[in-house]
């Protein structure tokens, strides 16, 4: 029988958040185990056969406006300054995404985007953010006829094939994530803090766990090693459902197939991620020497397929599973010396810096 003060399920983000917190601010024993056989959860990262320094689970781009968070991760890399931007496929041009002035301008006729612009301007001021739903409800005259235009070209076709829903089917914190724009600002993000990990994510995770107080076993089920390990506290981070045997049924989840490309040029695509919304069956392609920054003679690319079955990515933000899964948190509440923390065990739509903020408030547990 393995004794330990922390087990750790997992190391991704929440994990390795949470096992450096507990040995290295807590004086802990720890022991993190995790199912695939590499640390990093989704973000982690590596070169492919050719060198080029590639995101096996699809783009990973950190930004933040907590300074607490980017202070934290801070301590185990240096980072690279990087501002991501997007681009969308639409009527056979190249427009910016989230849909802002620049894209009006470049899929309106001039007089048409001029007199869009300004009663944009007024309706909602420069620079305001005003997710696509809220935008089809409260428009009226040529507002109406654009945002109907923005809803059916930009948010509708990556809508169904991302979640299998249509915009207004899911949660509106969702669409609310990639707004209309009211400005010129073509940045994918506006957090105060947007850069990349100098030497990647999977070096930062290294860093983050080399810790004598903390042990790493890859390769390892949860489900199989507890019968041999004894811990004061459990933080698991996987999917809240399996931990209770999925008791009252799978919660949902999309999940993504990834094909990775090499190719035998230096540029692909203009900027890191070009999203198509209404051709072809991949919703994304994203090259990864942009976000890098890494000089190469080849690049690499990949397209990312959503699907409904395989590794569990994103929750499906509806009411109807929000009501599934506020019957696992009821329990889990009396599942005594675990703590659930992560965007599976809490079946939420985080980024990354939420993820990291979570884990550091999970420490409390153990006071």
């Amino acid at each position: 029988m393995i004794k330990v003060d922390c087990l750790v399920v997992g190391a991704g983000f929440s994990g390795a958040t949470v096992a450096e917190r507990c040995a290295g601010a807590l004086g802990r024993k720890v022991l993190v185990l995790e199912q695939r056989d590499h640390i990093g959860g989704n973000a982690y990262d590596c070169r492919d056969d050719d060198g080029v320094l590639v995101h096996t689970y699809g783009p990973h781009i950190f930004h933040t406006n907590a300074t607490r968070i980017w202070e934290y991760l801070s301590r185990f890399t240096q980072w690279r300054p990087y501002e991501h931007k997007v681009m969308a496929q639409v009527a056979g041009r190249l427009v910016p995404v989230p849909f802002n002035l620049n894209s009006l301008h470049a899929l309106f006729p001039p007089n048409e985007a001029d007199c869009m612009e300004r009663l944009l301007l007024e309706q909602y001021g420069e620079g305001a953010r005003v997710p696509i739903l809220k935008l089809r409800a409260s428009a009226h005259g040529e507002l109406q006829e654009l945002a109907d235009y923005v809803y059916r070209n930009i948010f509708l076709g990556y809508s169904i094939k991302q979640w299998n829903l249509r915009p207004e089917q899911l949660s509106p914190s969702v669409t609310a994530r990639v707004p209309v724009v009211v400005s010129r600002d073509d940045r994918y993000f506006q957090d105060a803090y947007q850069a990349m990990p100098q030497d990647g994510y999977t070096a930062l995770f290294q860093r983050m766990l080399d810790h004598s107080g903390i042990e790493v076993q890859t390769g390892s089920d949860f489900f199989e090693a507890r019968k041999r390990i004894q811990a004061k506290h459990v933080f698991y981070t996987g999917p809240i459902d399996a931990y209770f045997d999925f008791r009252y049924g799978k919660l949902p989840y999309r999940s993504l197939k990834f094909m990775h490309s090499n190719l035998p040029q230096e540029r692909y695509q203009s900027v890191g991620t070009v999203n198509f919304p209404n051709d072809h069956d991949y919703t994304r392609i994203t090259e990864f020497k942009h976000i890098s920054g890494q000089r190469h003679p080849r690049t690499s690319i990949v397209h990312e397929y959503p699907c409904a079955e395989g590794d569990p990515y994103y929750p499906i933000p509806c009411s109807e599973n929000e009501q599934l899964y506020r019957r696992y948190k009821e329990i889990a509440k009396r599942e005594r010396g675990t703590t659930f923390v992560g965007r599976l065990a809490n079946y939420r739509y985080y980024n990354m810096d939420q993820v990291v903020a979570a884990a550091l408030s999970s420490i409390g547990a153990l006071s």
